[in-house]
Parts: structure tokens; sequence; C-alpha cells
């Protein structure tokens, strides 16, 4: 059922662009049914999962790679998923009213949001590191979609792709870390490195993991100094900061954190990396909050410190790995706690003021606090929910907020008492650095509330005359709220059903739940958080009330701050380095291009086979050689030395026709004839693209003036030869494995149900070979598409005044003989028939799916050439690109259907059937995949052939 819940959001994001069929009704109705029911289905996993209980399932992907669909829930797993479908739920709400219906593009929004909560669902269900990487960096994508949404503002894609290009590096740098791991440990599987993470700590790889993991989580969530990204990422809409950055995307990096303490928190190294960076972020981002006019930059700011916060404790927390003693145990578990009770509020309260200042925004059309302020009397709901939201933010009664800054005050006192590391006095400066970030936190917690809706309106300053809200807009904020007393009220509920379970999860199997339960409660007596409450709230008093008259604490100085700067200096750096380095070699010359390639593939494989010990080149065992066979290579050869030599490219064209013919024949002499099908279809299509393309190419220099002769060309063609020569006889004479001949022959039919061992190989023993073709093919076509409709300008051939040669024109594909006319109707219909033929029998007899298409476009090719373009438009009426979206559609699809059947992607089954008039036939769902090819090469050929030919 795990996968199902990743699946859904993916498949119902494909189907919200399908409500354009209904356009009175809001998309967004579309996509909240989604988070609602999976926000149902895991409440339901509540009783199960508080047991200690996990539910874990694994679907086979790529077993010999240690890959597969790998899911677990757990406490800390479920806690994240009902975050990510409760809080989607409520944004999605919320978005319909802020957002409206009126916009093109509003049903790509829900797309956007839908593929968002299924990275995010992946990434906290998945137990393999690799999997789990593939959905982190999935989020970052479905993110920088989200971000730039309002892609016309220059700031959108700034903050869109300033996001992006810090978190992917971070990915970039966890990937590393998750194949060091792989290499200590032999394993993907989370669980089962953290059952050997005793025997990591000594190894010499185990510290650049640690590093590499924390990049990413460092990244993703906004840690000093890789916050920069966030502030900017506030230009996404408002529904996408409340839920990306409050409540799910940024809190990935804490999820990995607390995932990975069981693997890393036996080096010391993580208790101070993550404690210190979190508090280091937690101190940068309250004092930065104070400084800002944006009410969207101040909850960025303020987004940053409380992520820090829940860091530091997390890196607290992680010392319980040190310790045997009981009340050790629960000192630390303390702190993890509180990470996870503080996870949950700050959800609650910064959801809901994220879509205060959306209505802030939206009702007076501004978010600048120098022209705010008198709100309280006009918006009293709104008032009431940002006081609610700041306050517990603030860590004030009787909200819960203060119960879980009691505990995070808590961790940070009575750490000192226990020497850490041997820490000594150091600890010190945590309780220290703590409390000034506290009283930061609630000076822009009195900023939000009171310099927006306190004070005297001025009415001169805003859009438009403000207003309450519509109850709609309302709803989501006001539940959210809700929470922060619900919470406060029914502590110790809320610890047994989620917190409990998910700092039993977090500590793994090593600590006993009972040891780090924790009982809160408001009152505890005058201890030392009390006093150190009391004096946040007298120092936070006083700094609101005089922080104007400082330097230091007054608005944010002019320009980029100096980690800006940096980012921006080192991205322009790198476009003009690279636009520099690449102008040195992109000069526009095909030619050189070619001798590029041509001379690195000479130089690798050269060297390769002149360094490399033991290679030895095959010359024993070769069959006897025939005459026919020397006589279709000397043609061949004659056919190849002629092109550089022909005074038109006409004549270019039929010789290079002829060596490919000649190639087909030795493939028939060679009993090869699913290849020599294939050989014989790509050059007659080749053919006509050739001749297509007259009318983009300049006349030739030589059907004038005697061809020069190049000692270039010559050197480089001379190396490529010899060098595939050379790797040819290598792979015969040096090759340490047994031939694979044998087994595909032995297991075509036995595996995969086929006699035809070519196709057999392309649809199912390297059928991700295939796959990934007929994608190039696909995304070729495109390229070719654009290139040739918005790069290309070309003069339609029936103008008055237009040139005349047919080098300028093209090819003109289209014929008035009445016999090929005539005879054409007949030769397409036997040329379709024997697709067809070849197609389905394919899997036992020479044929296939990619040979069928070849086949089946050269007949269309064929009434293209009889008729003209414009005829098979007329008649036959496909579009092309859409035919090759749906091949590549049912072979992904069909790969992936193996997953309902427990199977690894792309496994292929067959039986046999008793069908009426058929009788006994055997059905094999390659036949499936096979389809996909054919859609997909047929679309690929056309779309070309129109393309080029300026039809489409």
């Amino acid at each position: 059922m795990l996968h199902i819940v990743i699946l859904i959001p993916f498949l119902w994001a494909a189907l919200v662009p399908l409500m354009r069929v209904l356009p009175r009704i809001h998309p967004g109705w579309a996509a909240l049914p989604v988070p609602a029911a999976l926000f149902a289905y895991l409440i339901s996993r509540l009783p199960q999962i508080g047991t200690g209980e996990a539910q874990a399932v694994t679907v086979p992907w790529m077993p010999g790679l240690g890959i597969d669909l790998s899911l677990v829930l757990d406490g800390w797993s479920l806690l994240f998923a009902l975050l990510i479908t409760g809080i989607g739920t409520l944004v999605v709400w919320y978005s319909m009213f802020y957002m409206g219906k009126n916009s093109d593009s509003i049903r790509n929004f829900y797309v956007y949001l839908l593929l968002f909560m299924g990275a995010m669902l992946g990434v906290v269900l998945s137990d393999n590191l690799m999997v789990l990487y593939a959905f982190w960096e999935l989020t970052s994508v479905a993110s920088f979609l989200l971000i730039a949404f309002w892609y016309r503002r220059e700031r959108s894609r700034y903050g869109a792709l300033k996001s992006m290009l810090i978190t992917v590096f971070g990915g970039l740098a966890m990937f590393a870390g998750f194949n060091l791991l792989y290499a200590m440990t032999g394993t993907y599987s989370i669980r089962e490195i953290a059952a050997q993470a005793a025997g990591l700590t000594d190894q010499p790889l185990f510290l650049p993991a640690m590093i590499l993991v924390l990049l990413g989580a460092f990244t993703k969530s906004a840690q000093f100094p890789f916050h920069i990204w966030l502030p900017d990422a506030m230009e996404a809409p408002t529904p996408v900061s409340a839920y990306l950055h409050s409540a799910t995307m940024v809190k990935a990096g804490l999820y990995l954190v607390a995932r990975m303490s069981p693997i890393f928190a036996g080096g010391a190294e993580w208790f101070w990396i993550v404690s210190l960076t979190g508090l280091i972020t937690l101190l940068y981002g309250s004092y930065k909050a104070i400084r800002q006019t944006d009410l969207k930059a101040l909850l960025a700011y303020s987004t940053i410190s409380q992520l820090g916060l829940i860091m530091s404790l997390l890196g607290v927390g992680s010392a319980v790995s040190f310790f045997t003693e009981p009340e050790q145990i629960a000192l630390f578990g303390l702190a993890t706690s509180a990470a996870v009770f503080h996870l949950i509020n700050h959800a609650v309260f910064k959801g809901s003021l994220f879509m205060v200042v959306g209505i802030v925004d939206h009702e007076t059309g501004t978010r600048d606090l120098r022209r705010l302020g008198g709100l309280m009397r006009l918006m009293p709901v709104t008032f009431v929910i940002a006081l609610i939201g700041a306050f517990s933010m603030a860590g004030m009664p009787p909200f819960s907020g203060f119960l879980s800054k009691e505990m995070f005050f808590t961790a940070m006192v009575n750490i000192r008492d226990f020497d850490v590391i041997s820490a000594d006095s150091w600890l010190l400066v945590l309780p220290v650095i703590a409390w000034v970030a506290s009283v930061f936190t609630f000076v822009y917690s009195m900023i939000l509330v009171f310099k927006t809706f306190g004070g005297k309106i001025k009415s001169g300053q805003l859009d438009k005359p403000p207003h309450e809200a519509s109850a709609g807009l309302l709803a989501a904020p006001v539940l959210l709220v809700s929470l922060a007393l619900v919470f406060a009220l029914i502590p110790n509920g809320l610890a047994h059903a989620l917190i409990d379970p998910a700092v039993a999860a977090i500590h793994g199997e090593g600590v006993d739940a009972e040891t780090v339960h924790v009982s809160i409660h408001f009152w505890h007596g005058w201890t030392p958080e009390l006093f150190m409450t009391l004096g946040v709230v007298l120092l936070g008093v006083l700094l609101y009330r005089t922080y104007t008259r400082f330097r230091l604490l007054d608005r944010e100085w002019s320009g980029r701050d100096t980690l800006n700067r940096l980012y921006n200096g080192a991205l322009s750096l790198l476009e003009n380095g690279g636009r520099r380095a690449t102008d040195l070699y992109m000069t526009g010359s095909v030619r050189r291009y070619l001798i590029y390639i041509l001379l690195f593939l000479v130089a690798a494989l050269g060297g390769t086979l002149i360094f490399s010990p033991g290679v030895k080149l095959g010359m024993d065992d070769y069959a006897p050689i025939t005459f026919y066979e020397v006589a279709l290579v000397a043609v061949m050869l004659a056919a190849a030395a002629a092109v550089p030599f022909a005074r038109s490219r006409v004549n270019a064209i039929l010789f290079t026709g002829a060596a490919g013919y000649m190639v087909t024949a030795l493939f028939l002499i060679f009993r090869a004839p699913d290849l020599a099908l294939t050989q014989m279809i790509v050059e007659t299509v080749s053919v006509i693209l050739f001749l297509l393309c007259f009318k983009f190419l300049p006349k030739l220099k030589r059907e004038k003036e005697k061809p020069a002769f190049k000692w270039t060309n010559l050197i480089v063609a001379a190396g490529v030869g010899v060098t595939v020569t050379l790797v040819a006889l290598a792979a015969m004479g040096s090759s340490p494995f047994e031939p694979i001949s044998a087994y595909f022959l032995n297991e075509s039919y036995e595996q995969a149900g086929g006699k035809n061992v070519v196709n057999v190989i392309l649809v199912d023993f390297r059928g991700f070979d295939t796959l990934f073709e007929i994608m190039v093919l696909g995304v070729a076509s495109l390229g070719i598409y654009g290139l040739v409709k918005l790069g290309v300008k070309t003069t339609p051939a029936n103008k008055k005044g237009s040139e005349s040669s047919s080098l300028r024109q093209g090819f003109p594909l289209v014929s008035n003989d009445v016999i090929l006319r005539t005879m054409s109707r007949v030769i397409v219909l036997i040329i379709i028939s024997f697709s067809l033929y070849l197609f389905f029998a394919g899997h036992n007899n020479p044929g296939g799916g990619f040979i069928a298409a070849l086949m089946t476009a050269s007949a269309l090719i064929l009434l293209a050439v009889s008729y003209g373009m414009d005829t098979i438009r007329r008649v036959i009426r496909v579009n092309y690109r859409l035919l090759t979206a749906v091949g590549l559609a049912i072979a992904i699809l069909t790969a992936a259907g193996s997953f309902v059947f427990g199977a690894p992607f792309l496994s292929q089954t067959f039986d046999h059937f008793h069908l009426p008039i058929l009788g006994d036939t055997e059905l094999a769902t390659a036949v499936l995949f096979d389809l996909g090819v054919y859609l997909a090469v047929v679309g690929v050929v056309m779309n070309i052939i129109f393309t080029i030919k300026g039809e489409d």
C-alpha cells in the first residue's frame, strides 16, 4: 500500500489537466481529494505505528545493483507524511481562494504541487538511499517549478534558479556520501546500514560520508551559510511558501539528519557539527529577521531561525548514543522529543502565519511593513490568527510553542551537567546562544503582529482599501492555528500518538522507548528555564520598543549581504568563464566538432589499448572468406572512397547509399535477417532525409571548383579506422569472459518466450537500452522540430521571385509519374501488411517493433513521394509528435507494470492461451513494449520528415 501512497499524487497530477473539459470548476477541486484521502489513510495507521510496529514494503527494481523500492512507515516517517498530506490539504484549499481560477497556468500549479507532494512522500518513506536520492532531487525540480510559477517576474526566475542550484549541489554531495556508505557496508538500505553502525566509525570513509550527507541536509534545510536561497524563494505564490518553506521541503534536511543519526551519531563530529550549525543558524536567522521590512522576508528568516533551533536539538539528541545510564539517555532523549515537538509546532504556526501574510497582501496590495499598520480593526479575524501564531512562535503561554521552547531550554541548560565528548566548559556556549536567539525571536514575532496590525492605518499608502478576507480564505489558517491551542491543551496525548513513536524511530532499536518518553506540562516550578523565559520577555519588550535606535538592529543595510554577493559573483564568474571557454571551441564549424569528437575517441581507445596490460589481437579461428564477401566489400570500399570526390550532393548520397546497401548484403550473407532488414530500411529513409535537407545547405563548393585535399581529414579518418579495427580485434583476442551469446541463445525462449534472439534482447534482456534509445530518438526529433521551426527561415517554393535552384528549394518529394502513383497504392498496402507481420511475428521470427516501424514509415514516405505531403496530412490526420509521446508512454507503463506483480522494472512474462479461431496462442507482455517502440519510431521518423519539409 505504501507504494500506492507515493504513486497516487503522480498519477493524479497527470489527470489534473483533463479538468479543461470543466472550465467552470476550479482545478483545485481536482487536486484536493488526493492529500485529504492520503491524510485519512495515514491517520488510520496511528494505532499500529504507535505500538512501535513499522510497516514495510519492498518492490524489486534493480536488485542486481542493490536498488529496490523499499518503503518503511514508522513513527518518524508517519509524522512527516501526516504533515505533507495534512497541511497539503489546507494549502490546496487556501490556494483556491487565494489564486482564483482564471489564470491560464493555474492547472500547472496543481500539477507541480502534486508532483512535489509525491516526491516528498517518497523522501520520507524510502528506506533505500538511491530511491531517497531520486525523490530528493525531484523535490528540488518541483520546487523550482513552483517558485518560478510567476516566471515572467525576473525575481521569481532568480529565486527559483538559486534554490535549485544550491539544493541540487547539496543533493549531489549527499549522493556521493550515500555511495561511500555503500562502499563501507555493501547495502543501500538505511536499516541495514544502521545495523552495522557500530563498525563504521573507525573506517576512513566514515567522516567524508558524514560531511557529504550533512551538506545535502544543510542545503535543503537552509542552514547557515546555505540559507541564502530561502529568502529569494519567497517570490513564490504564498500557498507555495506556506507549504514548501514552512512545513515540508525545508524540513527534509531535518528528516535526513534524524534518520541518519543512528548511523553517524557514533562519531563526536556529528554532535558538534549538527549542534553548532543549528545554533549559529538559529542566532543568525533571528537577528536577520528583525532587520526585514517585507513580511515574507521576515518570515523567511524566521523560518531559517526555527530550522536552526530544531537542527541544534537533533544534534544534542544524537549524543544519546554515548551514554548507557537511563538518566543520561532520558536527558538527551528530551532534546530529540523537543525537536519533534517543535517541528510539529513550527509547521502549525508558521504555515498559518504565511497564510496571514498572503491574506494581508491579497487584501491590501502590499507586504511592506513601512506601509502597513492599524489593520486590527479592519481585519479582526486575521489579527487573531496572527496573534496566536506569533505568540506561539515567540514561545509564549498558553500556546504549544511555549511548551516546546521550554523543552529546548531544558535540553540546552541540562546538557552542561554532563561531560559530552570532553567538552568541559564549552557547553556553556549552547544555552547562551539559545537564550540570545530566543530574545531576537520574541522581537521579530512582535514586529510581525504589532507593526502590521497595531498603530494607525495608512490608507494613503495602500494599493487597495483593506477589509477582512473571505471565509474561504480564512478557513485554512483558522484551522491550522487552532492546533497551537489544541496541542497546548493535550500535549501528552500528542506525545503518545506522534512524538514518542517518532523519537523511538529516530533513536532506533538501541534505545528503549520508555526511557526517552517525556511528560509535557506547563508548570515545572521555578526552574532556570522559566527564568530564561522571563528574561526573554523583559529584554524582548525592551528591544522591540527601542530597536530602531540601534544601528545593528535597524533596517536592512542597502544592497545584498556578503553571502549573496559571493553567490552572485561566483555564478557570474562561472557563466562568463564558461562562455569564454566555450567560445574557444564552439566555432560553428561542424567539421571542427567532428574532429574534436573523433580525436578524443582515438586518444581514449588508442591509449587504453596501448597502456592496458594483456591486450592481444585476435587473429585466429576466422571463417573462410568467400568470393561473394570479397566482391561486396570491394564495392562497399569503392563507394565509400568515392564520397569525398563526388562533385554533387546527389552523387555523394548515392555513393553513401550504395555502401549502406552493401552492408545489407553482407548481413544477408552472414544470416542476420533482422539486421539486414533494419539496415535496408534505414538506408532508404536516410536517402529521403538527405534529399530533404538540401534546402538548408549552401551550394557545394566543389561543384564548380576542384576539390581541395585536406591532410587533417585523412589523418583523422585513418586514425579512427585503425583504432576501431584494433578495438574489434582486441575484443576478440583479449576478452577475459565467455561470450554472452551462448546465454542469450539458451535462455531467450525459456526466460522470455521468444525464439528470435535479437528481438528478445531488444525488448527483454536489454530492454533498458531500447527504452532509452527511443527516448533519445524522441528528444532528437523534438530538437529538429525546434531548430527548424524557430531557427531556420525558408523561402516557399511557389513564391514568385524565389530561388529556382533545387539546392535552394530542396528536393520536391512529389512525383508526377502516373505509373508510380498507380503502383504505390498497391505497394503501400503490401508494405504496411508486411510491417504488421514483422511486428507480430518479431518475437519468434525476424522482425520486431523497430523494424516494423521503419517499414511503416517507408510506406508513408512512398505515399508522400507519390502524392505529396499535403495529401498525406489530409488523409492521415495524425500528430506525429503526440504519437511519439504515446509510444513512449506505452513503453514506460509496460515497463513499470511489472511493479504491480512485485517484479523488477521491465520484467516481461509470457504464457500460452487458447483463443477462439486462433487456438493455442503464445502471448507475451513484450508485445506491448514493442508496440510502444513501434509507435515512437513511426512518430519520430514522420515528425522529422514533416518538419524538414516544412509541412508541420
